[in-house]
């Protein structure tokens, strides 16, 4: 497919049967850079009980952890593509590779044409009327990603999951889902509003811990529970995900530019812009206090640039953090600056960024 235009959270499949989640805003020229979510049992098999999705006559995995992209390096090396900011291959699909592209917004508007097939579908549509009704935002405003999207979702035990197209849609949408929480009433609840939130689940962040990451969530407001009395009765897990508008987006990558690894680094600073914390890269501009460790060059750091769900809006500005991660200097022929990235690396779980006092 050529001249195809997608953004963070749109649906890339496969000749092969490999589906792929497009990975930001910043690609290569014809290509995406992606993270592969799911594969047709004809190619891989998942011994996860939480792995299955069957759909569209095959029966598909997802994939957890690095399995998606163990699989893409090992049997699927077209599925790499070379960054040159990087100097390396990530995974990714070229445009011409692409199947079939598939968009939340208008997956969404093809499930709201039809008549609900089961009770999550059922149970979606109520969930968005909520939110519509209590936002004033349109369902244009709205689409839907996961299993939902590719049409293999399980009535009985898939999620609900949203994406919010625009700035100012999701501060609105985070700012209606506080007050539906608070009311008691709303059928909505915020899935993080104890710590059994976490209860059973696996622990692997060094420095991060599981009290404080509850609370981090907790204040995102984007994690729901929906009581779905009226249908399956049960409790679904309701996410409203943050994506750029078409008009937001503006792609950073620059083929002659360089991003050079300077080391390990430790840093408190305070926040001084977070338009972009919400989404997929999070950015965060900082001024460093200061360099609990690591190289001098950390003291320049003004930017924090994370491609983990774990700390995306996980700050405002004004508030005083701590990083750890990868210290990078971006060279171009504009100028250079340091930034510490948080991303898929040998030391992913000795990774954060969190309030420096987040319970205080």
């Amino acid at each position: 497919m050529t001249n195809l235009r997608l953004r963070d959270r749109d649906g890339i499949f496969t000749k092969e049967g490999i589906i792929f989640r497009v990975f930001g805003y910043s690609h290569p020229p014809n290509a995406y850079l992606c993270d592969a979510e799911y594969a047709s049992a004809k190619i891989f098999a998942s011994n996860d009980p939480r792995a299955p999705r069957t759909g569209k006559d095959q029966l598909f995995y997802k994939f957890y952890n690095d399995e998606g992209m163990k699989l893409v390096t090992k049997k699927y090396p077209q599925y790499m593509v070379f960054h040159e900011m990087l100097g390396l291959k990530l995974v990714g699909v070229n445009e011409n590779a692409i199947m079939e592209a598939r968009k939340p917004d208008e997956r969404l508007v093809a499930l709201l044409e039809a008549e609900p097939a089961d009770e999550l579908l059922r149970a979606m549509q109520r969930v968005l009327n909520i939110a519509l009704e209590n936002s004033g935002l349109k369902s244009r405003n709205f689409g839907v990603f996961g299993s939902m999207l590719h049409g293999f979702h399980h009535p009985k035990y898939s999620d609900i999951d949203f994406v919010i197209y625009g700035k100012a849609e999701n501060a609105k949408v985070r700012q209606t889902l506080e007050e539906l929480y608070a009311r008691g009433d709303s059928g909505l609840s915020n899935e993080f509003a104890s710590d059994d939130a976490m209860k059973g689940k696996r622990w692997l962040f060094k420095n991060f811990n599981v009290k404080d990451f509850v609370w981090h969530q907790r204040r995102k407001m984007i994690y729901g529970l929906y009581n779905d009395r009226a249908g399956s009765g049960r409790i679904i897990k309701a996410e409203f995900e943050p994506v750029k508008a078409w008009s937001e987006i503006h792609s950073e990558y620059d083929a002659e530019a360089r991003i050079v690894q300077k080391g390990w680094a430790k840093i408190k600073a305070r926040v001084t812009a977070d338009s972009d914390a919400p989404f997929i890269p999070s950015v965060y501009g900082i001024q460093p206090i200061e360099v609990l460790s690591g190289p001098r060059e950390a003291a320049d750091t003004v930017r924090v640039f994370s491609y983990m769900e774990e700390f995306r809006q996980q700050a405002w500005r004004d508030e005083t953090v701590v990083v750890e991660g990868n210290l990078e200097e971006v060279q171009s022929a504009k100028g250079s600056f340091h930034q510490i990235t948080l991303t898929y690396c040998p030391r992913y779980y000795e990774q954060v960024m969190k309030l420096a006092s987040p319970l205080g």
